[in-house]
Order: C-alpha cells, then structure tokens, then sequence
C-alpha cells in the first residue's frame, strides 16, 4: 500500500518544533514539549502513534517519545509497523551495533528507510527496552486475502469505512474484485499489531506502536483488537496548517500534534503511470 496516502497522521505538536529535525540538538527529553504531550497521555497501558510515513519531523518527534517514557522509566517496549511480527531485539544487548539490530528486525531499508526510524530504535535499545516487529509477515498476506473470517473482526459500518480507505488509498484505481481481499490484509495487520502490543505489556508500564495514523484509528483500526479494559492513547501525527487541526481529541485520536505542511505532491501519479 502507498507509504503516504495511508498516513492520514493525527496529533498536535507545536508548529515552531519543526527545524528540530535538521542538525540542531535536541531539548532534554524531560523537559522537550514532547516529553510534556506525553505526560498528558500518562498514565496509559498503550500508546499508539499515528505518523505520515514522509514527513521528517515525525520521526524526530518519535525519538523523542521513546526517550520521554524510557526516562520515566515507563516505556516496557517499542513495537513497530515498520518490522514483521516475530522479529525482535530482546536477547541483544544495550550496546548491541545498527548492524546487528536491523538484522534482529529483519530491517527492509527499501520499505522504511533506516535514516528515518533507526533514532527511535537505537533509542529504546540503549535503554535497554525491547523493540518488536509488529506488521504482519508477508508471507501471510495471501492467506490473510481470502480469509472471510476476517470481515467479522469489525462492524459492518467500520469496514465499509476501512473499504473506503483502501479504495482512496490506492487512489482509486484498484479493481472493485480486490477491495474485499486488501481490506482483509488491513485488518489482519491491525489485528497482528494489536496481539503485538499485548505479548509486550508490562504491569505498570507503557507499550509504544509507532504506526501509520490510518492503523491507530479507534474506529477501525489497532484499537479494535485491544481489549476494552485496556488504557489506550491514541496520537495522531499532522502535517498540516496549524489552522486545520483538530481542537483537542476527536472519535479517533486522543491528542494531534501538527508539525509544518510538507509540498504539495501528487502520491498518485506512480499508480496512474502503471495502470
């Protein structure tokens, strides 16, 4: 599915944080407005952030949580989109090199870019907390596509509105024959995220997803496959005017943090070249 159009990202961050993503140090994690937003969320069981996959600044922002609630001595693991389910850091040490833990990941460079989300990594390794691949294998996904027992694990409402997404995701230009089938890869990965997220709960402790906004919707999303009992924030990451976010939480989101619009781009413009 498209790196960006399924990053519909929801959260709201203070629009001057954006330069931090050049070379410019960052705030201690303690006293940084991140760590202040996540405070806000405390204390939850589960904290799911929804990011816009090319937008810079989300990923700063994503270190900058791993080290907010590794300082508190709150977070008990990283689980992340970006890895398959079954790939982990656990048995590595702190000190573990970038080499040996993108191998435990079985990192896919070309997918998700290293330069990108190996800060947050690198952040929960050498704080000694686990960072856990969540995404559903690749190998599963045929067997997820015809798999009707899936279209039950939503409502009837929920997953038309998932279908939905999946049509405007693939900017339309799927056959309608392969909405059925996308959509039950959509929510098999919500459902291996979630089940994720529970194999890394800790009493007294905070699970980090770091994930496209479009799979930490309450709606249809992460959330549905958690149980209800269970205290869950949910953040989106925005990149958009300050004037169009969202004035505190939503159905969806608990808390938006906009960060600076990116360029205008056409993400459907490879998709239309190959129909």
């Amino acid at each position: 599915m498209p790196r960006s159009r399924l990053a519909a990202s929801h959260l709201a961050l203070f629009l001057g944080f954006a330069l931090l993503a050049g070379c410019a140090a960052s705030p201690p994690a303690a006293d940084s407005p991140t760590a202040r937003r996540m405070a806000a969320l405390l204390p939850s069981d589960v904290v799911l952030i929804g990011e816009q996959h090319d937008a810079p600044e989300h990923h700063v922002i994503e270190r900058e949580v791993v080290e907010a609630l590794a300082a508190r001595g709150r977070l008990a693991a990283l689980a992340l989109e970006m890895a398959e389910e079954g790939n982990g850091t656990g048995h590595l040490p702190s000190d573990a090199t970038e080499e040996q833990i993108r191998t435990a990941l079985s990192w896919n460079d070309k997918a998700w870019p290293w330069s990108d989300y190996g800060p947050a990594v690198m952040a929960a390794v050498r704080a000694g907390v686990p960072v856990l691949g969540g995404n559903l294998p690749r190998e599963r996904m045929k067997d997820a596509m015809a798999d009707v027992s899936l279209d039950a694990q939503l409502s009837e409402s929920a997953r038309q509105a998932q279908q939905k997404a999946v049509r405007e995701g693939h900017c339309n230009l799927l056959p309608e024959s392969q909405i059925g089938p996308m959509t039950r890869i959509q929510i098999a990965r919500d459902r291996a995220m979630a089940q994720a997220v529970m194999k890394a709960r800790q009493p007294g402790k905070t699970v980090l997803l770091i994930a496209g906004a479009g799979h930490v919707l309450r709606s249809l999303g992460v959330p549905q496959h958690l149980p209800s009992d269970l205290k869950v924030a949910t953040v989106q990451l925005l990149a958009a005017p300050a004037t169009a976010a969202p004035q505190g939480p939503t159905p969806n989101y608990d808390s938006t943090w906009v960060t600076p619009p990116l360029p205008p781009q056409d993400y459907c413009a490879s998709f239309r070249r190959a129909a």
